[in-house]
């Protein structure tokens, strides 16, 4: 079956290309909302794109109203941003973050969530997320008629939690399992990392 994308509408492809296009990391974002208040929200259209300078790209759209999200509106004002890597021990939470709300609420104090400091006189990260990038506005590329904004986001920290942390043959390296990173599927369904395999890379 060709299933010719021209000739279907928006909704449809969109559809179809997260159902096909699986597993997808889940960049849940923390921005700072004009009163103060912390915005938490996750997205899948999300991936590292470059190591120098280190660089991620995250895709936002708009509302179901046709207005800008607030992590785009905050992340534009005030340049800076968090990007958690969430566990699939944060399911609900991270579900939760996905709904519309006012502006001004805040996911974080809904949900309860703690935080602590992370970069000095900037945004904190979530405490018991073990991975978080502290990032700030790099460029972006508006694409289609929403428009929609591939922003591109420049790594300034990392925090890593020691529990997820491992030596290799005397380098540092981060332990999928231990982290236990939540993907997004198609339509309501998330997963785990499941089996893993490994290869040695050929020379």
């Amino acid at each position: 079956m060709i299933i010719d994308f021209a000739g279907i509408e928006a909704s449809q492809r969109y559809f179809l290309m997260t159902q096909a296009i699986l597993p997808r990391p889940i960049a849940w974002v923390m921005t700072r909302n004009p009163s103060g208040s912390l915005n938490l929200a996750p997205y899948s259209f999300f991936s590292p794109v470059c190591s120098n300078p280190p660089t991620l790209v995250v895709s936002m759209g708009q509302k179901p109203t046709g207005v800008e999200k607030d992590s785009y509106e905050n992340l534009r004002r005030t340049g800076e941003c968090v990007v958690h890597i969430p566990r699939v021990a944060d399911l609900d939470a991270v579900n939760a973050s996905s709904a519309t709300l006012a502006l001004g609420d805040s996911e974080v104090d809904q949900l309860g969530l703690a935080v602590t400091g992370f970069v000095a006189g900037g945004l904190p990260r979530l405490v018991d997320v073990p991975l978080a990038f502290a990032c700030h506005y790099q460029q972006q590329v508006d694409l289609g008629p929403g428009p929609q904004h591939l922003v591109f986001l420049q790594v300034d920290q990392l925090y890593v939690d020691e529990a997820v942390l491992e030596t290799v043959k005397q380098r540092q390296q981060i332990n999928a399992e231990a982290l236990d990173p939540l993907s997004r599927l198609g339509g309501k369904d998330y997963a785990g990392l499941g089996e893993l395999l490994s290869r040695v890379r050929p020379g």
